[in-house]
């Protein structure tokens, strides 16, 4: 069954309910999460579920599952199994998941600095990475930085936008990610826009003003094979 992503309206919410709908060693099915799955190059949620009783369950990931739409809570070793039909609190892991989202957002708006076909991508914790289809020559750690610092400092909001599958097929130049495609299917596509910046597919989690991401610095540059060159950035607070 599908799991209600209720990250997909509100990446803020720090704690909900659910009920468990399915469980096996692989991990916990809710009827509804809070929980960010691994995905388009972002880190799973890790957190707490915490049963009726007041026993915590410690999440060490948080992954897709076999059927389209469902999510797995994977419990971290020597975790208790709840019951199908428990209802549950969630609870995620703020500081750690308010980071990813910080350098999601950052991401995109670097992805406007570095003008070029994206080969690939992460977001830790700690630091996040694209790779790019560009010239080695082409890329100045120093500029990078400078640019895309100054974009965060212009202090836009965000917006989730949506659009039909037939609406992104006419428009291909919105998909930057060779690697990665949008889901298509469901009849429509999650976009965020970043207003005069940034508008591409994503259903990742971001911030609601990209001045929330503070100011970023370029870790490295490296050539990753012949088709990709790895620019690897941090939040300058954490």
């Amino acid at each position: 069954m599908n799991t209600e992503l209720l990250f997909r309206d509100d990446a803020y919410l720090k704690t909900a309910q659910g009920r468990v709908v399915a469980v096996d060693e692989r991990g916990i099915e809710l009827d509804r999460t809070i929980f960010y799955p691994l995905g388009g190059g972002q880190m799973g949620d890790t957190g707490v579920l915490v049963r009726a009783s007041g026993e915590r369950i410690a999440i060490a990931d948080t992954r897709k599952g076999d059927d389209p739409g469902s999510v797995r809570h994977i419990r971290a070793p020597g975790m208790p199994q709840p019951e199908p039909g428990e209802t549950l609190s969630l609870e995620i892991d703020w500081p750690r998941r308010h980071a990813l989202m910080r350098l999601h957002t950052a991401l995109h708006v670097m992805s406007c600095v570095v003008v070029a076909p994206v080969t690939g991508g992460n977001i830790a914790p700690d630091k996040a990475r694209l790779d790019f289809d560009i010239d080695m020559s082409l890329l100045d750690a120093a500029r990078i930085e400078q640019e895309t610092n100054a974009l965060i400092a212009r202090g836009v909001d965000t917006e989730t936008v949506w659009i039909t599958d037939e609406e992104l097929d006419a428009r291909p130049e919105l998909v930057k990610t060779m690697s990665v495609q949008p889901p298509r299917g469901a009849g429509r596509v999650r976009l965020l826009r970043i207003p005069g910046i940034d508008l591409q597919p994503c259903g990742g989690t971001h911030v609601r003003n990209i001045a929330e991401i503070g100011a970023i610095r370029v870790l490295k540059i490296r050539s990753e094979g012949k088709r990709n060159r790895r620019v690897e950035i941090a939040l300058v607070d954490r």
